[in-house]
């Protein structure tokens, strides 16, 4: 036992038993606004109460969650967008009252001052019980002639022997106090995950609320791009196709020669034109996708990579278009980043269906180091997948290989 450390995890306890009981104030606050809300004045006290009790308790949720592995994340529902008036206040008390985790935080507040205190203050309370024990033999005389309370737990003391077994028992517990603190406060901190964390239901609304907010963005992103290649490109071209015709018109009684320097030049041009937009339609849904489905589209982007790929392909049927295609473009973003960060001299590419998954293997020989918080590629592949309640998980330790791991619950056809 590391009698050190484990002092200061009894002392830590106190801060939490400081705001048990600023808790309880922010539970009364919370309650009266709530009983105030019949007469009016609660639709402008709720939202007030609401963020300090949510503030209160975020600092409990904080100092717990450091005692626990994964932490405990904030549960609350997202805010609705703000308005003015009336209609304001009440869709945020709507907000604050229709959130589980504000009830939650209510429970907190109100089993805490009772259940955390005694498990934080416990080991304290033996801790220093048990350093009362060891100074017995030297107090207890000034305690019995003051008439103090001199029984320490069933013995009394009224002389110096009663007082060294006193002492014998005052090891004991403030061993035991010490070796309880990890314990009791980490009891503590599970107490707080139970009431404190968010659902599944919320924590499901929190992660659809997120992902549908990526997915706005990203398609907005598309959108942008997908404008921006049309003007600077295909419209570019077919503008100056009119303009060429224009032209050989007016010269066409003039100098037939030039005219068909001009058609011939069009004619390419209009050519570049019709690549640019099929490349454009690819970038938004490839034909061979549609036609052929997944593996034979994941096969043509092996075979326009400039990386030797080998794709294996078991798939038993065909997933839903959004799902072929979201999978499609995170193999797609996969190679791009593999030949731009990681120098490989061979990728393999798995797809398989399992367990009502479809899963999708990426695997490279390259320098490795991969990492979804350094770069936009693989955020994006995690983006792209969650959209979908998918999936990314990428193992790539410094010198290779690496490996990603995709996968979207789906059903085939």
């Amino acid at each position: 036992m590391n009698i050190a450390r484990n002092a200061r995890t009894a002392v830590a306890g106190l801060p939490l038993a400081g705001l048990a009981v600023v808790e309880t104030v922010a539970f009364s606050v919370l309650v009266t606004a709530m009983a105030l809300l019949g007469a009016g004045i609660g639709l402008f006290l709720i939202p007030a109460a609401a963020l300090f009790t949510r503030g209160t308790v975020g600092v409990t949720r904080r100092l717990a969650a450091a005692r626990l592995e994964g932490g405990i994340p904030d549960p609350y529902l997202p805010e609705p967008p703000r308005e003015g008036g009336l209609k304001g206040w009440w869709n945020r008390t709507q907000w604050i009252l229709t959130d589980p985790a504000t009830w939650r935080d209510l429970a907190w507040t109100l089993v805490n001052p009772v259940v955390g205190i005694a498990l934080v203050l416990l080991p304290l309370a033996l801790i220093a019980f048990g350093v009362f024990g060891l100074l017995m033999p030297l107090l207890w005389e000034d305690i019995t002639s003051n008439g103090g309370n001199n029984w320490y737990w069933f013995i009394k003391v009224t002389d110096s022997q009663s007082a060294l077994f006193a002492l014998a028992l005052g090891v004991p517990t403030l061993l035991a106090g010490l070796a309880s603190a990890p314990a009791l406060l980490r009891a503590h901190a599970q107490l707080a995950r139970t009431l404190l964390a968010p659902t599944e239901t919320s924590a499901k609304v929190l992660h659809l609320t997120r992902t549908r907010s990526e997915v706005v963005s990203s398609s907005a992103a598309e959108l942008r791009r997908i404008e921006r290649d049309l003007h600077d490109g295909a419209q570019a071209r077919l503008v100056a196709l009119g303009m060429n015709l224009g032209v050989a018109e007016q010269l066409l009684a003039k100098d037939p020669d030039a005219v068909r320097a001009i058609l011939a030049d069009t004619r390419k041009a209009s050519a570049s034109a019709l690549n640019e937009l099929r490349d454009l339609i690819r970038g938004i849904h490839p034909p061979v996708l549609a036609d052929r489905g997944l593996a034979d589209a994941v096969r043509a982007l092996a075979l326009d990579s400039p990386l030797d790929v080998t794709v294996t392909a078991d798939l038993p049927g065909r997933a839903e278009a959004p799902v072929e295609s979201a999978l499609y473009f995170a193999l797609s973003e996969a190679l791009t980043n593999a030949a731009k960060h990681a120098a490989p001299t061979h990728v393999d590419i798995d797809l398989w269906y399992a367990d009502g998954r479809v899963r999708a293997q990426v695997s490279d020989d390259g320098h490795g180091g991969a990492d979804p918080s350094r770069g936009t590629g693989l955020r994006g592949i995690e983006r792209r997948l969650a959209a979908f309640d998918g999936l990314l998980a990428v193992t790539s330790p410094v010198g290779g290989p690496t490996t990603l791991t995709l996968e979207i619950p789906c059903a085939l056809s």
